[in-house]
Formats: structure tokens, sequence, C-alpha cells
């Protein structure tokens, strides 16, 4: 998005010769168009304030205000006023979509200035501006309830209404390309929009104590939005991503992935921080089979005391019952790890020398840390 801003900035430079500066309508700096000129009279100690602070004085902003620009729809020519820390002559561009102010575009004016074609070029860049920051400001609302909502209404006409409530909300984005973040264990309130990047929506989920986050995506190959966004928020837990969809009516279905995902990455250490549903491989289909119940054979072997046992035995199945690598990689003797393996053959009753009583050992002990 800001690399659209500066664009049509740009664009706006190009057109009437000198460098502009967008702002919003708080007179907080979006873009500035590059200052090329060796002449150091052309950058007044406005532009420079706003340039380097990123806003403008009150008294900057008295002095615009009572030319009326909040009202304007077309060019306005703004006199110096050294009194109150303006200079040079401006000229502001309104930025406006639908009739509402949005924002500024302001350039320094000098004789004998732009040609009314060129101002009129430049008002229809500066509409093009409006479009985006008024997109912007939609996707920045409050959506965690109609998200919510989607997520938690199972099917039929509750699931129906909820997806036509967010679709509203999203304006003509919805039907773009999304997936979901989700971040588990998550604690307290749902981050401000504003603070993850590229999202169009998030929510809390307090049953599951997990955050979910919609995030656009520009294409399906390219989940780097998803990674940024979940980068921003895994300080406080493991993140999942989800299989990337069109439109809004799977955003269950691309929940149930990314909570998976998430709860695989804090499992299996070596696939996080941060997972991807595609990337899961073989927690896609414990999660399908997830029970909160441990089968009785194998609870003994998860008892806090056998943790070591527990440890020895997911590593042997790992490395498909070769010991000598399982030996390795846990850093002990072979023999001690025969010794262990009789334990947990004794604690369970399982023969580790019988594929299905390995492949039940196996599942349980990963599902156990979902």
């Amino acid at each position: 998005m800001k690399g659209d801003y500066q664009e049509l900035v740009d664009e706006i430079s190009a057109l009437l010769g000198a460098p502009a500066t967008l702002e919003n309508r708080d007179f907080g700096l979006i873009a500035f168009g590059a200052h090329d000129s060796d002449d150091d009279t052309e950058m007044d100690p406005v532009r420079t304030r706003s340039i380097l602070t990123r806003k403008s004085t009150p008294a900057v902003r008295a002095w615009f205000e009572g030319f009326g620009i909040t009202r304007a729809t077309g060019p306005v020519r703004i006199p110096a006023a050294p009194e109150a820390g303006v200079f040079r002559d401006r000229i502001c561009l309104p930025v406006r979509h639908r009739g509402v102010v949005l924002g500024y575009v302001w350039l320094l004016d000098a004789e004998p200035g732009p040609s009314p074609e060129r101002l009129t070029a430049a008002m229809d860049v500066a509409a093009r501006i409006g479009d985006l920051l008024a997109d912007e400001e939609r996707a920045g609302a409050d959506l965690s309830r109609e998200f919510l909502a989607v997520l938690t209404a199972g099917r039929g006409w509750q699931s129906d209404m909820a997806v036509a409530a967010l679709r509203a909300a999203l304006g003509p984005s919805a039907d773009g390309l999304h997936t979901v973040v989700c971040v588990t264990p998550w604690q307290g309130e749902a981050p401000s929009i504003r603070a993850v990047p590229g999202a169009a929506a998030v929510a809390t989920l307090p049953e599951s104590e997990s955050l979910a986050v919609l995030v656009r995506l520009r294409t399906a190959e390219d989940l780097s939005p998803a990674h940024t966004a979940a980068d921003r928020l895994r300080a406080a837990a493991p993140a999942g991503i989800a299989t990337p969809r069109r439109g809004l009516t799977e955003l269950p279905s691309a929940w149930r992935e990314a909570n998976t995902a998430a709860r695989a990455a804090t499992a299996q250490p070596t696939l996080g921080p941060v997972a991807e549903w595609a990337g899961i491989g073989p927690y896609r289909l414990l999660a399908a089979l997830y029970h909160p119940e441990v089968d009785p054979v194998v609870a003994p072997l998860l008892a806090p005391a056998h943790a070591e046992l527990a440890r020895t035995a997911e590593a042997f199945l790992d490395n498909a019952g070769q010991a000598g690598r399982t030996a390795a990689a846990l850093g002990i003797h072979r023999q001690t790890l025969y010794y262990r393996l009789s334990r947990v053959e004794q604690l369970t009753g399982l023969d580790l020398d019988d594929g299905e009583d390995r492949l039940l050992l196996h599942m349980s002990l990963k599902s156990a840390k979902l």
C-alpha cells in the first residue's frame, strides 16, 4: 500500500514539476516526492519538519485549515505566513472520497505556477489516492465481531449470514485471495488491526485461547504477507498459516488448518516457530484423528516420571527403528537405548517388533503433543 501512495505522489510531482507531499487528514505524513533541486530555498521549514517528524505543528495546521481546505473540492492556493511558521506559498490538493476529505497533497507555489490543465490532471491523481485511503480506512475498521462470527457459526444459514456481513464490511477485497494465521496460546485482547501488517481482520477465540488473523494475499504462491503478520505476533506463541483460499466461505476450514499448524509448531519445534499447513506432514492426519483422551495402553508412558522414556521411544520411531541412528541422535550408548526400549514395552505392554503396536505408539506420542 505504501508503494502505491509513493507512485501516485511521484506522478503528481512529475505533472506539476515540483516535489509533492501527501498527508492524511490529521496532517500525518504518508509519502513525499524527491527533492532534486540544488536550491535549498525550495525546502522550507514546514516541509522539512513534516518529512522529518511526519507531522505538522498546530499553528501550521490552523493556518492551512483557515483557507477552507477541509471543504474544498479543487486546488487551494495558500499564502505564506511567517508568524505561523509558513515561509513559502503553497498549493493544496484536497484528497477526497465520496465527498469526504481523507488527506491533502501539498506543493510549494511559485510563479508562474502550474497550468489549470495540469492542476486538473493532478486532482484526478488525488482522487485515486482518495480511493486508496478509503480502502485502507475501511480495512482498518474493527471487524473482529464479523470475523469471529464466520469462524464459529458452523454450517447453514448462520454461516451464510456471517459471511455476508464480513463480505459487506470488507468491500471489494472480500472476494480476493486470503489466508488465516493462528497464534496459540493467546492471552488478552486482540491487537489493533493497524498493528498487524497485511491484516484484513483479527479476532480472539477465548475458548481455544487463540488469535485469528485474516491476511490478504496477492498470489497463492507468495505467503510472505502471512509470515510478516505471524512474525509480528509470534513473540507470544508459535503461529500457523492455512492454505490460501479465494473468498470467505471456506474460512472455517482455513482456521482449522492454521490452528493445527500452530499446535504442530508447538509440538514439533523443528516445524516452527511459524508452520504452514502444507508443511506439517503427518500432523495434518493426526489433527483430524485427535482426541483429548490418551489411549489407555500408552497413558502410563506419558506420566511426567517417564518423560525420558517417552522421548526415547519417539526418537526410535522417528528414526524408523534404527538403533544406531537413534542412539546417536539421543547421545546415548546403544545398550542404554535397548534398556529404555525394554522399559517402554514393560510399561505399555506393546511389542516394538510389531508394526501395528509401533504405529499405535508413534501416533499416540505425536497426538499427545497436540
